[in-house]
């Protein structure tokens, strides 16, 4: 029980802290030249999406994000820990790849996420929390949340397929003995 009242303590202080931070960000943006929007697929003919969803989007996110990684975090915080961490690093990844014009690099790191989520739960709350996270600054909210959720989608097919295909084929190998 203890852990759990330490974890909802903590929960809301991270809640607070990425709201304020969110905030503060889209507060920052207004009184320095506007809050930017960011055109779909990075093309000046598709609609643009403006930041400002962010301000409902990832508290929102985060609440929902932090409720689903709770019996995870209270069993193994120093795993969780280690799942956000990560998943911010592959955001702040891609968005430095991106914005200093090595796309190719963008695309080995999006193609990476599809290898690593054979053998990795990349789809977890903590990893998808970290990663959306880590790209909001510079890409806003809403566009890499779309993108969370298609990468978080294609990983349990994968994570999951790839483990049902090593279980039926050691029970297959165990009865070939």
């Amino acid at each position: 029980m203890l852990a759990e009242q330490r974890y909802a303590r903590i929960a809301i202080a991270g809640i607070v802290f990425v709201t304020a931070g969110i905030w503060s960000l889209l507060g920052w943006q207004a009184l320095h030249g506007g809050v930017p929007a960011h055109h779909i697929l990075h093309r000046a003919d598709m609609p643009a999406i403006s930041n400002w969803w962010g301000a409902l989007l990832i508290p929102l996110l985060t609440w929902y994000l932090v409720r689903r990684m709770k019996p995870r975090a209270t069993r193994r915080p120093k795993l969780v820990l280690a799942s956000f961490a990560a998943g911010a690093l592959v955001g702040t990844a891609q968005a430095v790849t991106f914005f200093t014009g090595h796309e190719a690099i963008t695309s080995n790191i999006v193609l990476s996420l599809f290898v690593l989520a054979l053998f990795v739960p990349i789809y977890r709350a903590e990893c998808v929390l970290g990663f959306i996270l880590a790209m909001t600054v510079p890409f806003g909210a809403v566009l890499p949340t779309a993108f969370a959720a298609v990468m978080a989608t294609a990983g349990v097919i994968l994570y999951r397929a790839t483990r049902l295909v090593f279980t039926r084929s050691r029970g297959l190998l165990a009865r070939g003995r």
